[in-house]
């Protein structure tokens, strides 16, 4: 393909705050355009909903990073350990992403998710008595980040009082934005979290619970499913995934609803549309942007493009969601929108694990506070939010004002 690649202009604020027009004028140059993303990689986009679903689903597209020619992503992981970090779901293949998956994937069916409805809302109900008399919050940092990260941590078994720690150790890790990662924080965010995990795992053996890491401390030690390199990435990956998408989850859905007030007032009005409205928010603007990568094994071919072997592939699910092919008016949020069979949780064997429990956080956050916080709108003006880009998208802070107790 002779076309330069493009940029994604990630210290451009203006491409922060809305990526979508020129995600729209990529998508319709072509089904497949080379872009310098984050950090200064350079890969291949898939831009439209029926190539990327396609995508998703080739087994030629690798998972692992192993897979890459560019060294600069071998680079980006912790220099301690490298090898901690391929040993996830997220970066492997078959058979040890079966093998992995099918360790923690009964904690994630929906009926066990369906199960954590009371306490999830308890959580809910508790951080929002916390902020209702006020009249006013930050609903980022104080609603939907802890809610998440309550929920996961005690999930696992992680103590809450830690999670200031372990949300710092992401951040040194994997919030950094469009620019190009810092080995040294990198590393000392990974020793950080891997020597905490260890002494968490520890703690476990010693005393067990019941929760899902004592779980997994019993799969490593007395049937010898994981060893315990992958016992510790397996625990990194669970309490970090567990939270950072479904905190930009709700922040972009109260987000995008503030800025529809026709779509406020129709949730507000039936409530039984709150299912198809999480639908809705993660195909109009999903955590995950802008999108998911792969690694080509051997030459690929996608849309009559050749692709070769050892390039990043990157399916841009926020692309391909706003692809009118698949989306009627896709640049329209529809809260009642039908067949809304979206790519933000990705596709095939590495569909997003954590899923039912993101719906129904997301769920159950956004009906909550519309319920107990009337009159809710923005305290600054939409263009002075501030948005996290380069592999995660949210608002990083929510200011909202509204009616300070239940009678307004």
């Amino acid at each position: 393909m002779s076309q330069q690649p493009v940029l994604l202009p990630y210290a451009d604020p203006a491409f922060r705050a809305d990526p979508f027009p020129l995600y729209r004028q990529l998508r319709e140059d072509g089904p497949v355009r080379r872009a310098v993303i984050a950090g200064g990689l350079e890969a291949w986009l898939v831009t439209r909903y029926e190539d990327g679903l396609a995508a998703l689903s080739d087994s030629r597209l690798s998972s692992d990073v192993r897979d890459a020619s560019d060294p600069r992503l071998l680079e980006r992981l912790p220099a301690t350990e490298p090898e901690s970090m391929l040993r996830t779901m997220l970066r492997s293949d078959p058979p040890d992403h079966t093998r992995l998956r099918r360790l923690v994937s009964k904690a994630f069916t929906a009926r066990r998710v369906a199960e954590l409805r009371p306490r999830v809302q308890e959580i809910t109900d508790r951080l929002l008595d916390a902020i209702v008399p006020a009249g006013k919050a930050d609903l980022v940092e104080d609603f939907a980040l802890p809610l998440p990260v309550t929920v996961i941590c005690e999930l696992l078994g992680v103590p809450g009082a830690d999670r200031h720690d372990f949300q710092r150790w992401t951040d040194e890790m994997i919030l950094q934005g469009g620019e190009q990662p810092d080995p040294a924080r990198v590393d000392r965010g990974w020793r950080q979290m891997s020597s905490y995990l260890t002494g968490l795992l520890a703690d476990k053996r010693a005393r067990p619970g019941d929760d899902l890491l004592s779980a997994l401390i019993t799969t490593r030690d007395e049937e010898h499913r994981l060893d315990e390199d992958e016992l510790i990435a397996m625990a990194f990956l669970l309490l970090v995934a567990g939270y950072i998408t479904t905190v930009n989850l709700i922040g972009s859905g109260i987000a995008a609803l503030l800025a529809h007030p026709d779509q406020l007032q129709m949730l507000r009005d039936d409530p039984e549309l709150l299912p198809g409205a999480i639908e809705e928010f993660l195909r109009y603007d999903g955590p995950v942007n802008p999108g998911i990568a792969r690694f080509a094994r051997e030459d690929v071919t996608v849309a009559g493009v050749i692709i070769p072997r050892g390039a990043t592939v990157l399916v841009a699910s926020a692309i391909a969601d706003r692809d009118p092919a698949q989306f009627p008016d896709p640049d329209r949020l529809d809260i009642a929108r039908p067949d809304n069979a979206h790519l933000a949780f990705g596709h095939g064997i590495h569909y997003c694990l954590g899923a039912p429990l993101a719906r129904l956080e997301g769920q159950i956050a956004i009906g909550t506070a519309l319920g107990r916080l009337p009159h809710l709108s923005l305290a600054v003006p939409r263009s002075e939010l501030r948005w996290r880009s380069g592999g995660l998208r949210g608002p990083a802070q929510l200011p909202v004002t509204f009616a300070p107790d239940d009678s307004g």
